[in-house]
């Protein structure tokens, strides 16, 4: 398979970039959010919808934060670097978890896992994987029930 502008770079994993593409990205929290703390990361990585990324679903669970999106051109007509949206829901709400909890470190471990979704088969099978992961941690009976689950079209 091929992709346009096609680039790899490496934190401590390594990261594939390419334009026109659907990234899954999952980051694990150092321990498990509260209501609040899921609350607050959700309108964080909200907040770019439309902007710089167009999310297609986004689920934050106590553990872990699973989204999938295609990232939009920079006013430079370069695209948005993912892990510079990623990581500013992150250290935001993280800062935010600090001054209100006290504790010494964010609840967010640094790097995030990334992904290219390879095709519409792959994109179907992690939105699904995504869409039951309230229901398959116990969180809630039906994924609509579960609050901190946002899906692209559905009511915000």
């Amino acid at each position: 398979m091929r992709w346009n502008n096609f680039s790899i770079w490496r934190g401590r994993l390594p990261h594939w970039r390419a334009d026109d593409v659907n990234y899954l990205v999952t980051f694990r929290h150092r321990r498990d959010l509260d209501e609040s703390e899921r609350q607050l990361l959700l309108r964080a990585l909200l907040k770019p919808e439309g902007k710089k990324w167009n999310l297609v679903i986004v689920c934050v669970l106590p553990g872990e934060t699973n989204l999938i999106f295609s990232v939009n051109e920079a006013p430079s007509g370069e695209p948005y670097e993912l892990a510079e949206i990623v990581e500013r829901a992150k250290t935001k709400t993280g800062k935010a978890i600090v001054k209100k909890s006290g504790e010494r470190w964010p609840p967010f471990y640094n790097e995030s896992f990334d992904r290219i979704v390879r095709d519409d088969d792959e994109l179907e099978q992690r939105w699904q994987e995504i869409l039951d992961s309230p229901v398959n941690h116990e969180l809630a009976e039906d994924p609509e029930e579960y609050e901190f689950l946002w899906v692209a079209g559905a009511p915000a």
